[in-house]
This record gives structure tokens, C-alpha cells and sequence, in this order.
């Protein structure tokens, strides 16, 4: 069997190429760009006021002029019509664009009108009031030609706004990839449905279509497939048209666990078969090429939380490549453990785990769980301890390994 970080090295190194996809400005939260996005023109695209006030020049206030002829009000968007000169002031509101002639803008607070508003005298010199205050230059934020946002970016709303500000209603982003899941075993009938003698609901498909969706990909079901060979064959036919196929089930040692067969005849190389891992030893992972097109395929466990624990280490990471992110492996930090936990075996686990802030730092504490069928102990779960070593117990206040979920 090889170990955890193996078959991730082998899942991303059998990535299928990414693609492209154009998205509307509004529609682009979470996306991740596949361009540098530079701007057109100077941001700003010219010397603006930072403050309600007065545009002076530096050199009145030096040589001491106490007050000054108020020669027009300009409000943002409009055109100033006037000059600033000595002994001549523009009112000006934030925003608007600075008249010829000014170098600083004096706040309102600072001032006094007189002569009902034809003429402005100031309060105080402050130290402050020097060539460029409250005033912000004509490509201050970037100039024409600059990368404002670049590609590799996860558009976030401040992202977005720069954008929008140099006007590009239309990006190039990495495409989400598609990612379709097929639930097999003929004790399986959708959630929907009450379950008959021997019969269990379908909780696998709905878990990994929500797992799918937060690591960032188009998630679709394909449905429950018998353990019958032709049936089989037909519904993951369908799902090799997709980006990456995950099917649940049929992957062990049993009389019916037909997929390892199922997928060699549909021309899928397998590129491993079983890990050092728990819950989720039977693993099976490989590559379907054809048109030149690549389809990750994924072998997970049936049981629910083996299914589980397996889209979030090897399935998430794949879908966040693809996406473009630098963010492909786990999410792990490091937290003391509220209590004894002892392990059997001697694989590595992945234990179901509810993490809190604490007296500046991270407690962990395991959950209560019966193994890798028992789906309601991972409910709360926000976190997987990640026990390198079986056949130890590990003691309250120990430093341990979480895989954040």
C-alpha cells in the first residue's frame, strides 16, 4: 500500500489540462482569474480632491494670505471652469477633479466663509498643509499598462471593484471542473425514498455533490447504479465525458465489488489501488484519455465517511488545480488534544474532530465514532486529526496534526 502523500503526488501529477471559461464582472465571486487584468488608463485618470475644502495654492498659504476670492464651486463629475491663481480659491467636493494651478486642498473644517460664501479665509496653518495634501495624483493608484489584479487571484469583492473600475465587464477564468458522482450497490435507494428490507438511503451522492460544490467545482449526480456489469459499463461511460468521475462503491475485495473490473474494460489505467489510510484504504484512482482529453477517475469506498475522507484529501485538491488556485493540498494547522484518544491498528488515521479557539491557541477534541460507516459522528465534525502512527494512545494536551474541513 503507499502512503497518503504518494497518491496525492500521484493525483496531481495526472491532472487533465485546465480550461477556460469567460464570466460576466457580476457573476465572478470565488472565480479564479486566468489573465493578468491590466489597466487601460491612469487610476486615478486625474488629480482629485481627498476632502470637502478649499484648492489653494501652496504658495498663498505660505507667504501668509489670510483670505481668498472664491471663484467657483465644483462638485465630483463636474469640470472645474477656473483657475487657482494667487488670491483666487475653488470650493471643491471629494472626488472632483483639481483645477488648474491648486497643489492642496484645505478642509472645510479649517475654513470660515465670508461675504455670503464669495470669499474664504482660514482658521489655523496647520503643519500638514503642505504641496499635495489631501490631494491624490493622477495615476496614484496605478498607471496605464500596470497589472492591477493578476491572474492566479481568487476574486474576492475589493477585487471585483477594481475591476470594475477599469471597466472589465467580462474576465477570463479557470474553469470549474466537471465533476460527476455515481453511487453504486444494490442495497442503495435515494434519500427520498423509505428504504425497504436490507435497504439503505443513497447519503453518499448528496455528501459528495456538497463536498464537490464547496471545493469549488460543477458537481452532478449521475444516480445509483446495481452491482450489474452492463449497467455499470453504460453509466460510467457517461461520466467519463466529465472533468473527474467519483463512484462510490464496489472498489473492495467482495463477490460484487465490480468497479476495479468495470473501469479497466472502459480503458481507465489504474494508477493505484489501496493506501495506508483509515477510513479509506481501498482507494482505487487512474486516468481515462481520449480526444485528447483527460478524466480523473476516483474508486471510493462505499462507507460514507471513507467516501468522505477521501474527497477531501485526494478529490479537493484535484478540483482546486484545476481551478487554478495555489491552495491544492489540505488545510492543516496544529491543536492540543482535550482528551485521550486510543488507536487500533496500525494504519494511518484520519479521525473525525470538532476544533475551538482557546486561551490563544487550538483545542481539539475526537468525536464520538464507530468507524467508517458511522456518518452521524462526523455531523459536527469541522476537522480530522490526522494520527500518523495506529496502535498508540495519544494523550490529553499532545500536539496533533488537523486537516481543517
Amino acid at each position: 500500500m503507499i502512503t497518503v502523500e504518494e497518491a496525492l503526488e500521484r493525483v496531481l501529477a495526472h491532472l487533465p489540462a485546465r480550461r477556460v471559461a469567460t464570466v460576466g464582472l457580476r457573476n465572478a465571486v470565488g472565480e479564479v482569474l486566468a489573465e493578468d487584468v491590466a489597466a487601460a488608463e491612469d487610476s486615478p485618470p486625474f488629480d482629485k480632491a481627498l476632502m470637502d475644502g478649499y484648492a489653494l495654492l501652496h504658495a498663498d498659504v505660505a507667504a501668509g494670505r489670510a483670505e481668498w476670492e472664491v471663484a467657483e464651486v465644483v462638485y465630483a463629475g463636474a469640470l472645474p471652469t477656473q483657475p487657482v491663481s494667487a488670491g483666487r480659491t475653488v470650493r471643491i467636493m471629494t472626488g472632483a477633479m483639481l483645477p488648474t494651478g491648486a497643489d492642496l486642498v484645505v478642509p472645510h473644517e479649517e475654513t470660515e466663509s465670508r461675504d455670503g460664501g464669495r470669499r474664504m479665509a482660514l482658521r489655523r496653518v496647520l503643519p500638514g498643509m503642505a504641496p499635495g495634501w489631501n490631494v491624490m495624483r493622477r495615476g496614484a493608484s496605478g498607471r496605464a499598462g500596470e497589472v492591477v489584479v493578476p491572474a492566479g487571484t481568487r476574486l474576492r469583492a475589493q477585487a471585483i471593484g477594481a475591476l470594475a473600475e477599469l471597466g472589465r465587464v467580462e474576465l477570463q477564468v479557470w474553469a470549474r471542473p466537471r465533476v460527476a458522482v455515481l453511487a453504486t450497490g444494490n442495497e442503495l435507494v435515494p434519500c427520498e425514498r423509505e428504504p425497504g428490507p436490507g435497504q439503505i438511503r443513497n447519503s453518499n451522492e448528496p455528501m459528495l455533490l456538497a463536498q464537490l460544490r464547496q471545493f469549488g467545482a460543477e458537481a452532478s449526480g449521475l444516480g445509483i447504479a446495481c452491482d450489474e456489469a452492463g449497467e455499470l459499463q453504460t453509466r460510467i461511460e457517461a461520466g467519463l465525458k466529465s472533468d473527474i468521475l467519483l463512484i462510490s462503491g464496489g472498489v473492495s475485495a467482495g463477490d460484487r465489488d465490480l468497479i476495479p473490473g468495470a473501469l479497466a474494460r472502459a480503458g481507465v489505467r489504474c494508477l493505484f489501488h489501496g493506501l495506508n489510510l483509515r477510513p479509506g484504504k481501498p482507494l482505487w484512482f487512474g486516468t481515462h484519455d481520449a480526444d485528447a482529453r483527460r478524466t480523473l477517475v476516483f474508486g471510493l469506498p462505499g462507507n460514507p465517511v471513507s467516501s468522505m475522507v477521501c474527497a477531501e484529501l485526494f478529490v479537493g485538491p484535484a478540483v482546486r488545480a484545476l481551478r487554478g488556485t495555489s491552495e491544492t493540498g489540505w488545510r492543516t494547522f496544529r491543536a492540543a488534544l482535550q482528551a485521550d484518544v486510543a488507536l487500533t491498528g496500525d494504519r494511518r488515521t484520519f479521525f473525525p474532530a470538532h476544533w475551538t479557539e482557546a486561551d490563544g491557541g487550538r483545542v481539539v477534541h475526537a468525536l464520538p465514532w464507530e468507524g467508517s460507516s458511522d456518518l452521524r459522528g462526523t455531523a459536527i465534525a469541522n476537522g480530522l486529526i490526522d494520527f500518523r502512527q495506529g496502535g498508540r494512545t495519544y494523550a490529553a494536551g499532545e500536539i496533533v496534526d488537523v486537516v481543517e474541513l
